[in-house]
């Protein structure tokens, strides 16, 4: 098996299921309602709305970088405002995290091998690899996914 596709695997866990580690992110996230996606139980803490939205706009900046791009994210990009609380606003996004991960799942998959030890396009002085930045996207993931388990219990 090409490792690109054992990377993509991964991706595929993470945030979908069957993960070694415990839920995934989108199976911490099931039940979830718009309310408490919102919620600022911990004050000058990130919601878990605006955790999803942070994933999805990384997995939409890796990919980008995969496509060539250097990529930098502004604090609002970053984080991106969730604006409408509503319940179809919370499932929109929801949709739209899972397109996005869906098309970098499906972009590492067809990523050639040769290509995982570039470095990444960035600010003057990267110097980490494509092999570096799935693997991070991956911990990224699932660094947020256990801060989004422990606001569901606050």
């Amino acid at each position: 098996m090409a490792e690109a596709t054992r990377i993509a695997d991964q991706l595929c866990r993470a945030f979908g299921g069957d993960a070694w580690h415990g839920d995934s992110v989108f199976e911490i996230l099931q039940g979830v309602t718009a309310a408490r996606a919102a919620a600022r139980p911990i004050k000058n803490a990130h919601t878990i709305w605006e955790l999803v939205l942070h994933i999805a706009a990384w997995d939409g900046a890796v990919m980008r970088r995969l496509g060539g791009v250097a990529v930098e994210l502004s604090d609002a990009e970053n984080f991106p405002p969730m604006g409408d609380a509503s319940e179809a606003a919370w499932h929109k996004t929801l949709a739209e995290v899972q397109r996005v991960h869906d098309e970098l799942v499906k972009t590492v998959a067809a990523l050639p091998d040769s290509r995982l030890g570039q470095i990444v396009p960035g600010k003057e002085g990267a110097h980490y690899t494509f092999y570096y930045m799935l693997h991070g996207v991956v911990q990224h993931e699932l660094y947020h996914a256990g801060q989004i388990a422990l606001l569901k219990k606050v």
